[in-house]
């Protein structure tokens, strides 16, 4: 049986994630209270479903910190279990509670919404630590849809390089291991013919490589993910994120970020995701 668990913030994209698993052919459970998995896959299992998807959250919160002993309980059981927990700004999550107008599930008449979030961040920690981090607070719903089927699809059983180009103006990604800033390369945002393309087209391309530091920089980061990517692989990781910033997320980092996914695509698993574009 394969297993996969949906968590995250609140306001995060969860219902999203959970709806894009049952069009993929999961049944799927939300909001179930985490003491309650092991005797539901169990009888999911011997009523012969091989594929399920259940959220499991601070809705439950007297629970949800039992999680990852549940987890541990049904690997040795040889359910194949897999964790996906979605993130985002504090300031993101704010707003897209004040645009619904809904309530925080951890709100009462003493905690400001921020404050719930944080309180939220503490309760999930260990949860987050556990499972693939997506920061959805960029996304659309659309982006985040393609992300979690490019999740599903992956070979689990080997370690995914992942490769994501972002903009250091609308903040760092979440679900980062490594970040590189490369904003001290020349900027092809400074040439109005290249503006409004992005580093996949030829001619930013053909600007970048005209320049010895960008190489070099290339160069750099390579060299450092191939000396310390099989201590990652002994360590027995999943995934492994390497963001690429630059001041737009739109040339720069784009470029880079595609280079090295060819690069390593040869010897790795490798998803490839540009937050500022929307697109992988």
């Amino acid at each position: 049986m394969q297993l996969f668990l949906i968590s995250g913030l609140s306001g995060s994209g969860k219902s999203v994630a959970l709806n894009v698993l049952e069009d993929s052919g999961y049944y799927c459970v939300d909001n179930l209270p985490a003491e309650l998995l092991p005797a539901l896959t169990d009888n999911l299992r011997q009523a012969g479903y091989a594929r399920i998807a259940v959220s499991i959250d601070v809705r439950n919160a007297g629970s949800v910190q039992r999680l990852p002993h549940y987890l541990e309980q049904l690997r040795q059981l040889g359910v194949d279990t897999h964790l996906l927990f979605l993130d985002a700004q504090t300031g993101t999550l704010v707003k897209r509670f004040s645009e619904t107008r809904r309530r925080h599930p951890l709100g009462d008449d003493r905690l400001t919404l921020p404050e719930c979030i944080r309180r939220e961040r503490e309760l999930l920690a260990e949860i987050g630590s556990i499972g693939h981090h997506i920061d959805t607070s960029e996304l659309g719903a659309n982006a985040l849809r393609a992300w979690v089927k490019d999740f599903i699809r992956v070979d689990r059983a080997r370690l995914t390089l992942l490769f994501q180009s972002f903009g250091f103006k609308n903040g760092i990604p979440l679900d980062a291991d490594f970040v590189f800033d490369v904003r001290c390369l020349p900027n092809p945002h400074y040439d109005p013919s290249l503006r409004p393309l992005s580093g996949r087209d030829a001619a930013v391309i053909e600007f970048l490589e005209c320049t010895p530091d960008t190489q070099k920089m290339y160069d750099d980061i390579r060299g450092f993910i191939e000396n310390w990517l099989p201590c990652f692989l002994a360590d027995n990781r999943s995934y492994l994120t390497v963001a690429i910033g630059c001041t737009g997320g739109q040339h720069r980092s784009v470029y880079l970020a595609e280079k090295l996914a060819r690069h390593f695509k040869a010897q790795q698993q490798v998803l490839l995701r540009h937050r500022e574009l929307g697109m992988n």
